[in-house]
């Protein structure tokens, strides 16, 4: 993987997303034919959302969610099925990642519709547990409040069982494998230095995860975005790019900015989002590159119940012509080439 500066140059930063876009599309000298030709040369952008309820959405006032993460509304789930309905219309596909919990729920029809219609749904683990944490009280919230279902466990050990428990639930309830592996939250670095998760994953059949979240400023919360904070976002991106840990597990980073953190820690105005969105992917175009846009649906229907994050994504992508497509990330992971980890 390229490596790049948090400040690059304006020299350094266009050579580098070149050279990388050729890299991550999985551009070869000798492709065979035009079309092939056309199709490594194009950027590849994903429409990722995370199936959980957030805290303070719909109002600021609630955090119960952090209890019931699986405990899906009827207005998240509608507006995952109608996002799906609306990315397909386009010729894409959307990734969704699940919390395992939300198949205790009694009627699961909608995410087989999900499934039909062609979408790709990956593990999210089964509480929303954070895989990083070494002590138990850290893992989530739900078992701060109800310690004894994991008391005398050691934290590599519930969180192992909440991964593996939400791929034998996807199996059982939906029929189908996950597609993948998305931590709860971000993480600056992804796995580089979690070895011992990287092997659990791989020991648990995953080729690939979705952990990476770069960090970047959001401004002033609640004060109106400044253009420096958006170039400061898009200066991000050539960070949020696929790359192979030594183990040999892929990455696929989740890519900056999310809707959780403008709208819950930024406390930005659906305008400055959808902004910065445009210049993300329009940085993915031109550079060949990959964008993975990290929404969740419980957030997204109260701030942007028109959709208009997703049909912009799916305009500029259509706009892009042969120079962009939209793609899972498992189509991603394996364009992948095997270069050292970032």
């Amino acid at each position: 993987m390229l490596e790049f500066d948090s400040h690059p140059n304006r020299r350094e930063f266009l050579a580098g997303t070149a050279a990388m876009g050729l890299m991550l599309a999985g551009a070869t000298p000798r492709a065979s034919t035009d079309h092939e030709k056309r199709a490594a040369r194009r950027a590849l952008i994903a429409i990722t959302l995370d199936l959980e309820m957030s805290r303070n959405f719909p109002t600021w006032d609630q955090t119960h969610w952090d209890y019931e993460k699986g405990n899906l509304n009827a207005e998240t789930k509608k507006y995952a099925v109608e996002a799906g309905r609306r990315v397909k219309q386009h010729g894409g596909v959307v990734h969704y990642f699940l919390v395992g919990r939300v198949l205790e729920q009694e009627n699961v029809d909608w995410l087989k519709q999900i499934i039909e219609a062609g979408h790709s749904v990956g593990n999210h683990t089964y509480d929303h547990v954070n895989v990083t944490a070494t002590k138990l009280e850290d893992i989530q919230f739900r078992f701060r409040r109800a310690p004894w279902l994991i008391q005398g466990q050691p934290a590599h050990q519930v969180i192992a069982e909440n991964i593996r428990l939400t791929t034998a639930a996807m199996k059982q309830r939906l029929g189908i494998e996950p597609a993948g592996f998305r931590t709860p939250g971000g993480f600056a670095d992804g796995l580089t230095d979690r070895l011992d998760i990287q092997r659990m994953l791989l020991d648990q059949g995953f080729s690939w995860v979705s952990s990476k979240y770069p960090a970047h400023p959001l401004g002033e919360p609640g004060q109106p975005v400044t253009r420096a904070t958006l170039d400061a976002i898009l200066a991000r991106q050539p960070t949020a790019q696929p790359f192979t840990y030594p183990s040999g597990l892929r990455e696929v980073p989740m890519s900056p900015v999310s809707d959780i953190s403008a709208f819950r820690a930024g406390r930005w105005r659906l305008d400055s989002f959808l902004k910065e969105i445009r210049l993300a992917v329009e940085w993915a175009i031109e550079n060949r590159a990959v964008f993975d846009f990290l929404g969740h649906p419980s957030c997204l229907y109260v701030i942007d119940p028109q959709f208009r994050t997703i049909e912009l994504i799916c305009d500029l992508v259509h706009k892009a012509g042969d120079r962009a497509t939209i793609v899972d990330l498992g189509t991603i992971a394996e364009r992948i080439k095997p270069t050292a980890s970032r």
